[in-house]
């Protein structure tokens, strides 16, 4: 499931266009500074108040469209200001440099407006611009006077002086408010400390770690490249990178190590673009990464559009798995093809939170010290792709799928397979997951069967905390030669508590204990419940075959129940074994749901059985091999 935000505070994202409202007190110029904006020269008549207006995206600086409102106290009412604020973006307060009386009225405003803005904005505030106009006709600045008023309230963006007569900063005074709301300064700076933002900070370590792409601490002039050419479309020469190095090597001394950037190198680099007014610098970077204007992850971001229609499933595909992989390979440090528990907390160190629980270690396969290999890794991820596709998006926006994978989004990492019906029809699928529903009757061994199944015998189950089960076990089979991933799924006994997610699956297992004699009468209970008319495949599983069998205490033995019904002889199957239990009954499974519509009378035979599970062994050792002879060079 999609984990949705824990406030019902209204999340901010990139506007989509801008509302500027200009206020001061009579005859400072408001008017004239739009009109002069509009028409590029001094009005020879001017009104009370200019009409709203509209400048469309493709003649802004900043590509989006810009509505101006004026304000005349003369033509409105105070509770039509409010509105007006209400409503607005950015908010202008306009005085005059020629007149003292002006300049302490706006101060004043815009402390009414500072007090408005703690009113009215309880989720986000509306940044201010102090506007000194008529610089034509002074030959001295305000700004001694405005400066301390700035330094004191975090609410101003900047201060800009102009002239409407002779047009001086009028286009710079837009943008600049432009600026404030789609590049503010707030979410990413606290101007008492002089210093970044706890959140800004957080946010830019992870961007780092993501770019860090051979994990080493320190993004080289690779790294650094890459990143330039995804975050601006362009490349740094050789020089300007040195260059970028050399102004972090003379303010730090741990903020360039081995001709890289650290992080600390790179937090430094984001801080200065601050203070020296490029923080659009740093938004562009925030949000090609995915982060809105309160510095989290968007939910678009996230959670990119998949069309997912009735009785299809979602698999990883290949540029997913390379990706994947990769990631794998950048956390195992000491190439032992497993991820130590410092290792996975590495990995997930750009999660806000741990997703992987104690019990994904039951649900895959580990090495002997209980860590995820590298198997059990991919087949956690498939396992999440195939039954949380959502939650899987999202885990890939965390690592950055679609910016180191160069993909439009998460979602190009999917695949949604086709409709079984149409593979039921073909006789045929292209599906690589298979979900297998195990029923049976309590103490029957399911939770057994799907332990033994990750290479698991009884003595090494019973070292598993009841805390840390899982009804959930994933792992490759191989059939004809093709790797495969069967997904085995313990389904609660209750009758009561089944729910669609049990009965859809590929195949069904239905397992009896054979040293109980009333074992069986669940499984057949269950059958005719459920399955008797359906077209999902049944296997019928003889469990604890190692103990004597007794008569099973129903109409008919299991072997004719089998018969009657068309469905493969019982299997026997044992857990109780010195070495990991035997895989062919997983083999078996595997097959029969990719083959549904294969005849009972194949399914007897040994020479198919023998078929589908030639040359698994082989490809097992060898998928395995290769990856470690991959690792050698890197």
């Amino acid at each position: 499931r999609a984990r949705l935000p824990s406030s019902s505070t209204p999340k901010r994202r990139m506007r989509k266009d801008v509302r500027i409202l200009l206020v001061g007190e009579p005859k400072v110029g408001k008017t004239s500074l739009i009109m002069s904006l509009v028409s590029e020269e001094f009005p020879k008549v001017v009104p009370y108040r200019a009409e709203e207006i509209t400048i469309p995206a493709d003649v802004t600086p900043e590509k989006v469209p810009t509505h101006i409102v004026d304000y005349s106290e003369a033509e409105q009412t105070d509770e039509q200001l409010f509105q007006e604020i209400s409503k607005a973006n950015v908010i202008c307060i306009v005085y005059s440099v020629n007149n003292k009386t002006s300049i302490e009225k706006a101060t004043v405003r815009f402390r009414c407006h500072v007090l408005l803005n703690k009113m009215l904005c309880m989720w986000f505030r509306v940044p201010l611009i102090l506007v000194g106009n008529k610089s034509d006709l002074v030959e001295h600045s305000s700004m001694e006077t405005i400066l301390p008023i700035m330094n004191r309230y975090s609410e101003i963006e900047t201060c800009v002086e102009c002239s409407a007569k002779n047009l001086k900063n009028i286009s710079e005074l837009f943008y600049y408010a432009q600026k404030a709301v789609l590049h503010p300064t707030g979410p990413l700076y606290c101007p008492e400390r002089r210093d970044m933002k706890s959140l800004c900070v957080k946010a830019l370590t992870r961007i780092f770690k993501v770019s860090d792409l051979d994990n080493d601490g320190i993004l080289n002039d690779n790294e650094l490249n890459f990143f330039q050419r995804t975050c601006f479309n362009t490349p740094l020469e050789s020089q300007a990178l040195e260059d970028v190095k050399n102004v972090v090597r003379k303010n730090l001394s741990d903020g360039v190590c081995d001709n890289g950037l650290t992080l600390t190198g790179f937090l430094f680099l984001h801080t200065l673009f601050i203070q020296r007014g490029r923080h659009e610098t740093t938004w562009t970077v925030l949000r090609r990464f995915g982060y809105d204007d309160d510095l989290e992850l968007n939910q678009d971001y996230l959670f990119p559009p998949l069309k997912l229609p009735p009785d299809c499933t979602t698999e990883l595909n290949h540029n997913a798995y390379l990706f994947l992989q990769s990631i794998f390979d950048k956390h195992d440090k000491d190439r032992d093809c497993a991820l130590s528990p410092e290792e996975t907390s590495d990995l997930f160190d750009v999660f806000p939170y741990m997703p992987w629980g104690p019990d994904v270690n039951n649900t895959v396969c580990t090495n002997d010290q209980g860590w995820i290999t590298y198997q059990g890794y991919l087949s956690q991820w498939t396992l999440t792709t195939y039954l949380d596709v959502q939650r899987c998006l999202e885990y890939l926006g965390y690592l950055g799928y679609s910016i180191i994978a160069e993909q439009e989004s998460q979602a190009s990492g999917i695949t949604v397979t086709r409709d079984k019906k149409i593979d039921l029809q073909k006789k045929q699928t292209q599906r690589s997951v298979f979900r297998c529903n195990v029923f049976g009757d309590v103490g029957s061994g399911k939770s057994g069967f799907l332990q033994a199944f990750l290479g698991r015998n009884h003595m090494r189950q019973k070292t598993i905390r009841e805390e840390h089960r899982s009804y959930y076990a994933i792992s490759t089979t191989y059939v004809y030669g093709q790797e495969k991933y069967l997904l085995l799924h313990e389904v609660s006994p209750d009758f009561d508590t089944l729910s669609d997610a049990d009965l859809a699956c590929d195949i069904v297992c239905l397992f009896y204990d054979v040293s109980n004699p009333y074992s069986f009468e669940y499984c057949a209970t269950v059958f005719k419940q459920y399955f008797m008319d359906s077209k999902v495949p049944c296997m019928m599983i003889a469990a604890k075959s190692d103990l004597p069998e007794i008569k099973q205490m129903y109409g008919c033995s299991p072997l004719e129940f089998c018969r009657r019904h068309k469905m493969p002889p019982p299997q026997s199957f044992t857990c109780n074994t010195a070495a990991a239990p035997s895989r062919d009954i997983y083999t078996k499974l595997t097959t029969m749901a990719m083959y549904p519509h294969v005849c009972q009378a194949d399914l007897r035979s040994s020479t198919f059985w023998l078929r589908a599970s030639a040359g698994a062994t082989v490809c097992a050792v060898l998928g395995f091999a290769m990856y470690r002879v991959l690792l050698k060079p890197r």
